[in-house]
């Protein structure tokens, strides 16, 4: 009876001891196995331990590296430095991928002549050009104008050969260490330049390529091969580096007529490799034109896969190959998507959300969910000649330009997006846009919601009014970077402060920050006061000077800093309007002087003078930085001791966009818009007073106007005087940053709140 129950009570703990003494035993024996075969492993062929974990790196019997590995083995270079040399500081690259030594992928050279660089080399350049990263044209003498756009290299002798040798020494010499690949083509020759491009993706940098359409030598080697310049080809960068060497010989020595022909025999004779036109499971497509061809009428499969097409001999007949092409690309794209909206409409079902989780349009990001009223996205509404919601806030303008013209293309969209559902059943069109809608969606695009009055006409003529809500999205498409010209953090900032009586109180604390900031660091950075007398104030100077003070200050400043001068502008002005005023400074500087205009409130410092001269390029972009205003303390800690600002940096406080005061620019990009601008109002000098800096270079000028919020550029809270002789515009501008600088709205309801908690005490 004891037995029985004891083995009752064990019943249910039996599973598991029984798991437990399996799984040990599995254990050991699995360790033991292991064991033998790594003592099995790690002896090498001469009897020497070799390496434990599978992911080591083999190693050859002698202990040497194996052969195709060196290039990616890791390697610790130790720091040595000779007592006997001076320390020289090490000056590191501005960009990681210089340090790195990564390269380009992709160089383009275009063969062509005085002949034809003003015809087909300029139909090079508008259909492919755009879409290679890099793209020279190469020619042996040039004419007299270049055409516009077009990078041109003149090497001063049609010879065929001569221009062939000249070319690859030139790409050699300035870009064989940047870029992996170098195609060079012809400029009668129509190359698809996203398969090019695709092509070099696949293809290994570690080998010497010369890859193109394989030709036999006139009465040569049977095995040997060229590859047809009409065509193009693709050389490594390997390649080139070895092939340059010998290019002088290959001059002197190889006598050829064509230049293709010359450069398959250097390449072969120097370093015995021949054209070939698959490499790496990779094809080169060709085609060769037949004369009097109609592109839009070949239906060869050879044709509609070429990567290069030749000959091209006109103009238009380049055109109309790359409608064709495009065409062909267009179609694969829109094929493509339809394919990957139908895989992802059968894996939906298969996901937690199952069909409920679709978004529309598919494959695009479902829309933003806000979690708060303060992130509701508001739309715009809109009919076909006014838009409700302007730029300047008033309630109605009219719809021109870029806006005028997108709802046009969405309206045309939407009738054609209903016309190939319906067809041929009905056929739609447009009466009129009742209501439109739209809104920018940060996640996907721009969205729009249209109400159309439709007539819908059936095949047999019937015809019947309707109207039908339609939903469209423009989505965001592929981010591109910029290309920006190359600047240098060595300017030299010109400070241009002005200053009136009500700014007095501020001078101070506005000297003292630029003398910690940019005079003891010796900053490349400069200060010019401008002092701005009231009629008033001026006729009293010589008795009674508001800006002694001030000029006091500054020359404490210069008697600490003996290198430093800080000059200063007597001006009388009662609207102390910032055109005028900048337009006194203008004429006193250079023209390549690069201005900061400050604020009295404004606290210097070296991160920000640093992004003002990387942010401001002359003759291309100007920076109007949104400085970070901080709240009013009284309303924000109510009598409580301030948060340091290095725990709680940029909390207490907002971005004013309403302030335009801040602004770098150029001397010569100012002068430039103020010329214009000068033309356009003639001598109605009134107009000044409603303008800032901001309103002349968006009006006057065709350079890109950087607006950014500038966390380096912090300033106190203080209630700003808002001079009502000022435009509207300004004096409201002025208004609303005041009111939106007293603090938060969760601390003007908590001020509200205690305020009527001791009035109702």
């Amino acid at each position: 009876m004891r037995l029985a129950a004891l083995l009752a009570a064990l019943r249910p703990v039996l599973p598991l001891v029984l798991g437990l003494s399996l799984g040990c035993s599995l254990s050991l024996l699995r360790a033991s196995w292991s064991q033998g075969g790594a003592e099995e492993q790690c002896l090498g062929a001469a009897g020497r331990a070799g390496p434990l974990g599978g992911g080591a790196r083999p190693e050859a019997a002698d202990g040497r590296t194996g052969p195709g590995h060196e290039d990616f083995r890791p390697r610790i270079v130790p720091y040595y430095r000779d007592p006997n040399k001076p320390y020289k500081k090490v000056l590191r690259t501005r960009y990681i991928q210089t340090e790195l030594g990564f390269h380009e992928r992709l160089f383009v050279a275009v063969l062509t002549s005085k002949a034809t660089l003003n015809t087909l080399a300029v139909a090079v350049n508008k259909t492919v050009a755009h879409h290679f990263p890099r793209l020279l044209y190469f020619t042996g003498l040039r004419s007299a104008k270049v055409p516009h756009g077009m990078v041109l290299v003149a090497h001063g002798d049609e010879r065929p050969i001569w221009l062939m040798y000249e070319t690859m020494h030139y790409i050699h010499q300035h870009f064989g260490s940047d870029y992996d690949w170098f195609y060079i083509m012809q400029d009668d020759t129509y190359a698809q330049a996203e398969q090019v491009k695709a092509l070099v993706t696949h293809l290994s940098i570690n080998q010497d390529v010369y890859l193109g359409r394989a030709e036999e030598f006139i009465g040569g080697d049977e095995q040997a091969r060229y590859c047809h310049g009409g065509f193009g080809y693709l050389i490594s960068r390997s390649l080139l580096l070895k092939l340059h060497p010998h290019l002088d010989s290959c001059r002197n020595e190889i006598l050829s007529v064509r230049p293709d022909e010359w450069l398959g025999r250097c390449i072969i004779d120097f370093l015995g490799i021949t054209c070939v036109s698959q490499l790496q499971g990779q094809h080169y497509h060709t085609y060769e034109l037949a004369k009097n061809t109609e592109p839009e009428k070949e239906e060869e499969e050879e044709f509609q896969a070429a990567l290069a097409v030749h000959p091209v001999s006109d103009v238009t007949l380049m055109y109309r190959l790359h409608k064709h092409f495009s065409r062909i690309q267009l179609d694969r794209a829109y094929q493509e998507i339809q394919d990957l909206q139908m895989q992802i409409r059968n894996l939906t079902s298969l996901t937690p959300a199952g069909e409920a989780g679709l978004t529309w349009p598919v494959g695009i990001n479902a829309p933003f969910l806000p979690k708060s009223r303060f992130e509701v996205i508001s739309w715009d509404y809109f009919t076909e000649q006014h838009l409700f919601s302007c730029p300047d806030g008033s309630p109605k303008c009219e719809l021109s330009g870029a806006s005028k013209a997108d709802v046009s293309e969405i309206i045309e969209s939407a009738l054609e997006q209903l016309n190939s559902r319906y067809q041929p059943l009905l056929r739609f069109s447009k009466r009129q846009l009742l209501n439109g809608y739209r809104r920018f969606d940060p996640t996907r695009g721009m969205e729009y919601t249209l109400d159309l009055l439709l007539e819908a006409v059936t095949q047999k003529g019937h015809s019947h009014v309707l109207a039908k809500r339609v939903s469209l999205v423009r989505p965001l498409s592929k981010v591109e970077i910029i290309p920006m010209p190359y600047v240098t953090e060595a300017t030299r900032v010109q400070l241009v402060l002005p200053l009136t009586v009500q700014d007095l109180d501020f001078v101070a604390n506005f000297l003292d920050m630029f003398a910690m900031n940019t005079l003891d660091t010796h900053d490349n950075a400069l200060l010019t006061l401008l002092f701005i007398y009231h009629p008033y104030d001026a006729q009293r100077v010589s008795q009674v000077d508001v800006f002694a003070g001030v000029k006091a200050m500054v020359g404490e400043l210069e008697k600490r800093y003996a290198e430093v001068k800080i000059p200063w502008i007597s001006v009388k002005t009662e609207v102390p309007s910032q055109v005028k005023l900048m337009d006194i400074v203008s004429k006193k500087h250079p023209v390549d002087t690069l201005f900061f205009l400050a604020s009295v409130w404004t606290e210097i410092n070296m991160e920000f003078l640093n992004r003002c001269r990387m942010n401001t390029i002359s003759n291309w972009q100007v920076f109007f930085p949104v400085h970070f205003q901080e709240f009013n303390p009284a309303l924000v800690y109510r009598g409580e001791q301030a948060a340091s600002s290095s725990t709680d940096f940029l909390r207490d406080g907002h971005f004013d966009r309403h302030s335009f005061a801040e602004a770098c620019f150029y001397n010569s990009d100012y002068m430039t818009a103020r010329t214009k601008l000068a033309a356009d109002i003639l001598d109605r000098d009134e107009v000044l007073e409603s303008m800032e800096v901001f309103d002349v270079f968006l009006h006057y000028s065709g350079l890109h106007l950087f607006r950014a919020v500038e966390p380096g550029l912090v300033q106190k809270y203080a209630l700003r005087s808002c001079n009502p002789r000022l435009s509207e515009e300004l004096y409201h501008r002025c208004v609303l940053s005041n009111l939106e600088g007293l603090a938060s709205r969760s601390h003007l309801a908590m001020a509200l709140f205690e305020q009527e908690q001791a009035n109702s005490t």
